[in-house]
């Protein structure tokens, strides 16, 4: 089994795309700090739209779906799931929520892993649930014409609980030494543990729950406000994209996990943009129609409700919906479609 060498990383030349992304994400974290100190009642809005849009896309990508409505009962309300797509749905909530609430004393270990991972299925009964894998698994592509095409063949069973090991040992002691930068170490271990893919089922879904977990651990918070899975899933094309080029020649130790890299870091960095979009309209104290007009200012193309409310926090359903009726009346907007299809578009 080849792993990452952590101590490659430190002798690594570094592109100037890479370099620009790690300054341009702290100067972000570091505006960030201070809006929170500035305006932290309104921001704590966009922590619940934040884990709505978490668990929808992440499970979204992987196929499983309910309702909008659905989604909302199930994240904010905590109801009880009514078939197999919502107990996945509610088991990724619950390990998202546990992230949030303790990331700072969830140490990265295989234990730990497991017992995420054992969490991420509780709502039904998984017998691999908190279990490496069994049986070999693939990473797979089905083309149009209806073929598979395997892009990637995982570490074997009997191999993958000392290679979850390693990955988790060789992480700690870069990131406990300081010998690596994190915003480099994280994606590094992320797509090693990709590569392993330890779960029959889930593997995904972990992934991307163990990115959020990382990257608070670190310092950078921007997932609790903003979506990173929303985010991916958006462009989930790329993102299978850079893992397939990143994974090439992993097993004989000549794998170049720079594209994976750069599509996490870019995506991070995403987040970090639009929780400052997002801050600018909560900054100073305005109208429902205001804050409306100024968010329908930075929308190209249509758009929806919710991608409204979305950048209105602060305000009610009722006050969005009101707003965007009279941007209509007025002429500001242009609306189509009718019930769940409608949507909006800038008249000028």
């Amino acid at each position: 089994m080849r792993a990452f060498d952590y101590a490659a990383i430190k002798n690594q030349t570094w592109d100037s795309e890479i370099l620009g992304l790690i300054a341009a994400i702290y100067k972000e974290a570091g505006k960030q700090e201070l809006y929170l100190k500035q305006r932290p009642a309104e921001l704590e809005k966009l922590v619940e739209i934040a884990k709505i849009q978490s668990t929808e896309a992440s499970n979204a990508i992987e196929g499983i779906v309910t309702t909008n409505t659905r989604i909302r009962q199930l994240v904010e309300e905590k109801t009880a799931p009514r078939n197999r797509d919502e107990q996945e749905i509610a088991g990724y909530r619950d390990v998202l929520s546990l992230i949030h609430e303790n990331f700072d004393v969830i140490p990265i270990t295989q234990n730990y892993i497991l017992q995420l991972h054992k969490i991420l299925y509780g709502h039904w009964n998984n017998p691999m649930a908190g279990r490496t894998k069994n049986v070999q698994n693939y990473i797979s592509a089905t083309h149009p014409d209806g073929h598979t095409e395997i892009l990637f063949t995982p570490l074997p069973p009997h191999e993958t609980p000392e290679a979850l090991d390693r990955i988790c040992a060789e992480y700690n002691r870069a990131i406990g030494n300081m010998e690596v930068e994190p915003l480099l170490a994280i994606p590094v271990f992320i797509h090693d543990f990709l590569c392993i893919h330890p779960f029959n089922d889930g593997n995904g879904r972990m992934s991307r729950l163990l990115t959020t977990l990382l990257l608070y651990q670190s310092g950078f918070y921007v997932g609790k406000y903003i979506s990173l899975e929303a985010k991916i899933a958006k462009n989930k094309d790329l993102y299978y994209d850079a893992l397939a080029r990143a994974q090439s020649g992993w097993h004989e130790g000549k794998e170049d996990a720079v594209p994976f890299i750069k599509y996490l870091l870019g995506t991070i960095l995403a987040a970090y943009k639009d929780f400052a979009e997002r801050f600018a309209l909560v900054e100073t104290k305005l109208s429902a129609l205001e804050t409306v007009r100024r968010a329908v200012e930075n929308k190209v193309g249509r758009f929806t409700k919710q991608d409204i409310r979305e950048l209105c926090p602060s305000f009610s359903v009722s006050s969005v919906e009101g707003a965007l009726r009279k941007l209509v009346a007025s002429g500001e907007l242009k609306r189509e479609g009718k019930g769940k299809s409608t949507c909006y578009y800038r008249a000028n």
